[in-house]
C-alpha cells in the first residue's frame, strides 16, 4: 500500500503552486474552465496514484508493452487524421460522447517512455550513424502524422524530445552538424511544399514584430501590454484590462501566462518562473538519484517536455518564440495535457520512492 510520507512533497507541493496559479487566473478570466479544469485534475490525481503504485525499475525489459503503447498512440494518431473533426482548422482531437482528447499529448509520453528504453540499451553506442538514424525514425513517423493535422507545435516538442536524448547521450557534434543541416533542408522544402499561408504567417509575424499588428501579431503585442501594465503587484483579480475587455485571446491557454501577470503583477510571475524551475531541478535529481538509466531517461525526457513547453509559451507571451499554442505544464488549461503531465508526475514519483537508499 502506498505509503504518502515516502512522496517526494517538495516536487508534489510544487505542482501544486503552479496549479494553484492557473486555477486563479482560469477563475478570473473564465469561471467555466475552471471548473472543468478542475475536472482534469481530479482524474489526473487518479491517475497519478495509480501510476506511482507500480515500480518502474524492471519496465525496460518489458519491450512489448512498450512498443505495444507507442503504436497504439500512432494508431490514435492515425485515427485522429481519419475521424477526427476539424476544430480551428485542425483534426488533433479524437471525440468519444462528450469527453475529447489531443493524440499528440499522449505520443510525447509514449516517445519518452520508448527512448528511455531505446537510449539505456544503446546510449554507449549512439554514436554509431544507425542508431541514431533509427532513433529519428521513431521521432518521424509520429511526428509525420501530427504535422499532417496539421499541429507543427506538437511536433517541434516531439523533436526537442528526440535532439536532447541524442544531446545526452552524446552524440558527436559532426553526426549533430549533419542533422542539423539535413532538418534546414527539409525546413526549406516545408516552406515551400507544405506550410500553409497562416502558418507562414505565424513565422514572419515572429521575425518582423511590427508586421501586421491588428492581424497575425495582434495577440503578442495585446500580451506585452497586459505584462508591461500589470505592474510589481498587479491589477487586482478580475481587474486586468486586457483580459476583461477581451483584448487578449487565448487567455487560458496560449497567453494565460500573460493574463496572470496583469492581474497578479510581475512579481508573481516571477515566483511562478522560479517555482517552475525549482520543479525541473528537482526532477533532475530524482533522475541521478535513480538505480537504473531508463529512469533517469524518463527523468530526463519529463525535464526535456517540461522545459521546452515552458519556454515555448513564455517566449510567445514576450515575442521571443512563434505562437505555436505550447502549453505551460500544469499551469495552462488543457485536459490533454493535464492528463500527459499527471501520468509523467506518477512515474517520477514511483522512481523516487524506490530510488538508492
Amino acid at each position: 500500500m502506498l505509503n504518502y510520507k515516502h512522496l517526494d512533497w517538495r516536487l508534489n507541493l510544487t505542482v501544486l503552486f503552479l496549479i494553484a496559479a492557473g486555477l486563479a487566473s482560469l477563475a478570473s478570466t473564465n469561471p467555466s474552465l475552471f471548473y472543468r479544469q478542475l475536472l482534469w485534475l481530479a482524474l489526473g490525481l487518479v491517475l497519478a496514484l495509480f501510476v506511482i503504485s507500480f515500480d518502474w525499475r524492471p519496465f525496460v525489459n518489458y519491450r512489448f508493452w512498450i512498443f505495444g503503447f507507442y503504436f497504439i498512440v500512432i494508431a490514435l494518431l492515425v485515427a485522429a487524421l481519419i475521424f477526427a473533426p476539424t476544430i480551428r482548422g485542425t483534426k488533433s482531437w479524437l471525440r468519444i460522447g462528450s469527453f475529447q482528447f489531443e493524440p499528440s499529448e499522449l505520443m510525447k509520453l509514449a516517445l519518452i517512455v520508448f527512448y528511455s528504453r531505446f537510449f539505456s540499451r544503446r546510449h554507449a553506442a549512439i554514436a554509431q550513424i544507425p542508431n541514431s538514424i533509427v532513433s529519428f525514425i521513431y521521432f518521424a513517423g509520429p511526428a509525420a502524422l501530427i504535422i499532417l493535422q496539421p499541429d507543427f507545435g506538437s511536433a517541434a516538442v516531439l523533436f526537442s524530445i528526440w535532439l536532447g536524448y541524442l544531446l545526452v547521450s552524446g552524440i558527436p557534434w559532426r553526426h549533430l552538424l549533419v542533422v542539423l543541416l539535413l532538418l534546414s533542408i527539409l525546413g526549406t522544402l516545408a516552406w515551400d511544399s507544405f506550410l500553409k499561408p497562416y502558418q507562414k504567417e505565424r513565422i514572419l509575424g515572429f521575425l518582423f514584430p511590427t508586421r501586421d499588428p491588428l492581424g497575425i501579431n495582434y495577440s503578442v503585442i495585446q500580451a506585452k501590454i497586459a505584462i508591461g501594465s500589470a505592474g510589481l503587484f498587479g491589477k487586482g483579480f478580475k481587474q486586468g484590462t486586457q483580459t476583461q475587455l477581451g483584448f487578449l485571446t487565448e487567455q487560458q491557454t496560449d497567453f494565460i501566462f500573460a493574463a496572470f501577470i496583469e492581474e497578479w503583477g510581475v512579481l508573481a510571475g516571477l515566483l511562478l518562473v522560479a517555482a517552475f524551475i525549482f520543479l525541473i531541478f528537482e526532477i533532475i535529481k530524482i533522475g541521478l538519484d535513480a538505480q537504473n538509466n531508463f529512469s533517469r531517461f524518463v527523468c530526463l525526457g519529463a525535464a526535456i517536455l517540461f522545459v521546452v513547453q515552458f519556454i515555448l509559451n513564455i517566449g510567445s507571451n514576450l515575442g521571443l518564440t512563434p505562437v505555436i499554442g505550447a502549453t505551460f505544464p500544469f499551469f495552462s488549461y488543457g485536459g490533454s495535457s493535464i492528463l500527459t503531465n499527471f501520468i509523467l508526475l506518477g512515474i517520477i514519483q514511483s522512481i523516487y520512492i524506490h530510488r538508492s537508499p
